[in-house]
Parts: C-alpha cells; sequence; structure tokens
C-alpha cells in the first residue's frame, strides 16, 4: 500500500505551502511530493529576472515584481488544474497580494496608482468562481528567531543584505493574513514540532493531518 492509500490523500488533489520566507516550504514541497508521487510546483527564484534588483532597491522595482509573480503563478495555477492536480506547490498565489504587494504599498514602495492596478488584475483573475483554488494550505510556522537563522543559513547573498526588520515586518504580516485567510481549508504546522530530516516519523503524521483535511473538506463541499 503506497502513502496515498494509506491516509487516503485522493490523488487529484492540490496542495499549496505558505510560509514567510526561509520557513522551510520548499523542504516541505519536496517531502510531501516525493512520499505521495505528486508533481512539485516550485517558485523559480534563479529565473526570475527581477529579484536580484528588487532586494538592492525596492521602490524601483516593486511593482514589476509583483506582475511578473502574479503572472507566473497564474500561469502555474492554471497548468496544474489543466493537468488534473496531483501537485505540491512552494507559496500560494494568494500571499503575493495579501502580504507582499500590500506591504510594499504600505512602505511607499509601490504607488497608490501602481497598486490599484496590481489588485484589479489579481481580482480579475483569481476572485472569480472559476478560478481553481487549492484542496488545501498548509501553513509553516515558527518563532522568528528560528526563521532569521534559517535564511542566514542557506546563504542568498541578496537576503543576508536585507534588513533584519525587513524580515521582522514580513512575519508579522504573515500571522496578521493567515488569521483572515479563507479561500481554502487551513493545516497549521509548526515546524519546531516536526523535523522532517532527523526524525523518520514526522512525514507520517503530517500526511495523516493532511488526508484528514482534505477528506473531510471534500465531504462539506459535496453536502453544500
Amino acid at each position: 500500500m503506497n502513502l496515498k492509500e494509506k491516509y487516503q490523500i485522493p490523488g487529484d488533489s492540490v496542495i499549496t505551502i505558505a510560509g514567510t520566507v526561509g520557513v522551510g516550504k520548499s523542504t516541505m514541497t519536496k517531502a510531501l511530493a516525493n512520499a505521495l508521487q505528486f508533481k512539485t510546483s516550485l517558485e523559480k527564484v534563479e529565473t526570475n529576472p527581477y529579484l536580484e534588483n528588487f532586494y538592492s532597491d525596492f521602490k524601483r522595482w516593486s511593482f514589476h515584481l509583483q506582475i511578473y509573480f502574479l503572472a507566473e503563478r497564474f500561469k502555474e495555477q492554471k497548468r496544474i488544474f489543466e493537468y488534473g492536480g496531483g501537485f505540491i506547490q512552494d507559496r500560494s498565489i494568494y500571499e503575493d497580494t495579501g502580504i507582499f504587494a500590500k506591504m510594499h504599498y504600505e512602505n511607499g514602495n509601490m504607488s497608490r496608482t501602481e497598486y490599484e492596478t496590481y489588485t484589479k488584475l489579481f481580482e480579475s483573475m483569481v476572485m472569480t468562481p472559476y478560478f481553481p483554488h487549492p484542496d488545501l494550505l498548509i501553513y509553516l510556522e515558527g518563532p522568528f528567531d528560528v526563521i532569521l537563522e534559517r535564511i542566514n543559513e542557506r546563504g542568498r547573498t541578496m537576503e543576508k543584505s536585507t534588513p533584519t526588520s525587513y524580515w521582522e515586518e514580513m512575519y508579522h504580516r504573515y500571522e496578521d493574513w493567515i488569521s483572515n485567510f479563507n479561500a481554502c481549508p487551513i493545516l497549521r504546522i509548526d515546524i519546531t514540532d516536526y523535523d522532517l530530516i532527523k526524525e523518520d516519523n514526522t512525514l507520517d503524521v503530517i500526511l495523516e493531518k493532511v488526508g484528514n483535511f482534505i477528506r473531510a473538506a471534500r465531504l462539506r463541499s459535496s453536502k453544500s
């Protein structure tokens, strides 16, 4: 019996991993995809033409970066559902508008016109009955000092040179965002409770919760 059958996780499920920078989204994405024999949808950091410039000049590149992310994530979301599901997705399209675009507008890095243009575009693309939402959003969370340590450990130059205050603000904005998120079911996982590398049974515990959440959500949907 494979793990999909063991934990009764439908093979057409789409699961999105969300959480602030450095919380372990990519690690979780790959671990779940490998266990369930699902495909991955990973954030393409290396091929992003704006990211390095953005970290050196937020005000100059915030709008460009957010439009690029919106277009790429929308295309990827469309591809996932056209394929028929069976994907684990690294970061959701909802985080872009609920956290990043809003943060840069409120901090003066995006003009009102730019922010309104971005928001209208997001709403016309995503906030419609026709946009397919994930079956489950797994929200990874943990203490700020642990997350900051992980950012420094992975050693991306553009991240290490970013002020700690930026990461701290993003951390708190994520907590506010997830408290009001309702586009799909949420499973919150504290990264200090699980260790995918050192503890063999960690993934089984998570998969059991994932199966329970998705089955319960689909049952509620079928009755509505």
